[in-house]
C-alpha cells in the first residue's frame, strides 16, 4: 500500500559553506564566486538537489566494490530504489523512481545571524602559478558558520519489508556527509555539517507509531 512518511530536522553549517550560484552578470568588484541564493528572499539556501547527489554519491562509494564508481543507473539496487534510476539496459529493467524526495533547504535562524554579523561572508583566496609565483586572488561567498537550514525528505513507502533496510542505508549517507563536506572547496575547509533534531513521521497516519519511532531510533543512531 502507497503511503509517506516524513522526515524532517536540521542541517546545521560548522564551517563556511559554499553552494555556488551564478556569476554571469557579476559587476566589477563583485565576489567571483557568490553562493546560491532564493530569489525571493535573497537568503542562502541549500538546493534539495545538492543534498541529494552529495547522499548518494558517498552512499555509492561506501557500497562500491571498487574504486571506480559506476554510473549511476548502474548503481546497487539498494541505492537506485533510494535516489532512483532512470534507464533500462541490456534487457534489464532499471528505471526506478525515487522513494526519497529532497526540498530545498531554507534558513531559519537569519536573525540570530544578521544580529552577529550577516548571513554569508566573504573568503578571500590565492592560487599561486608554481612556475611564475604569480598571485591569482579571488573571493568566495560562504555560508557563514552557525547557519542552520531546515530539512525536509518525503520517503515514499513501496514496501514495509524494506523500510528498515532504506532508513539504515539513507542514516549511512548523512553519517558520511558529517565526515565529508557539502559544496564546495571542501578539502580547503568548507562545507562541514551536523544533522540535528531528526523526527520521523506518518503523514497519513497508516503506519504504526511504533514502525515510525523505529525508523527515527534507525535514522538518528545511524547519523550519530
Amino acid at each position: 500500500m502507497y503511503r509517506k512518511l516524513l522526515i524532517e530536522g536540521t542541517i546545521e553549517v560548522l564551517t563556511g559553506m559554499h553552494i555556488g550560484g551564478s556569476d554571469a552578470f557579476a559587476a566589477i568588484g563583485a565576489v567571483d564566486k557568490p553562493v546560491i541564493k532564493d530569489s525571493r528572499t535573497k537568503e542562502p539556501i541549500i538546493p534539495g538537489s545538492s543534498l541529494k547527489g552529495k547522499l548518494r554519491t558517498l552512499l555509492a562509494r561506501s557500497l562500491a566494490q571498487s574504486i571506480i564508481l559506476p554510473e549511476a543507473n548502474e548503481d546497487k539496487l539498494a541505492i537506485r530504489r533510494l535516489f532512483g534510476s532512470s534507464e533500462s539496459k541490456n534487457g534489464e529493467e532499471k528505471i526506478l523512481r525515487s522513494r526519497l524526495i529532497f526540498s530545498d533547504c531554507y534558513l531559519n535562524n537569519k536573525k540570530e545571524l544578521l544580529a552577529t554579523g550577516g548571513m554569508t561572508e566573504v573568503k578571500f583566496e590565492n592560487g599561486i602559478d608554481r612556475r611564475t609565483a604569480i598571485a591569482n586572488p579571488r573571493q568566495i561567498e560562504r555560508v557563514v558558520r552557525g547557519a542552520k537550514f531546515d530539512l525536509r525528505i518525503v520517503y515514499d513507502v513501496h514496501n514495509e519489508n524494506e523500510m528498515e533496510e532504506d532508513f539504515t542505508n539513507l542514516a549511512q549517507a548523512m553519517a558520511l556527509l558529517q565526515m565529508d563536506y557539502l559544496g564546495g572547496h571542501g578539502t580547503r575547509g568548507s562545507g562541514r555539517v551536523k544533522f540535528n533534531d531528526l523526527t520521523v513521521k506518518a503523514v497519513d497516519g497508516r503506519i504504526s507509531s511504533e514502525q515510525t519511532a523505529m525508523l527515527q531510533e534507525c535514522l538518528v543512531k545511524g547519523v550519530n
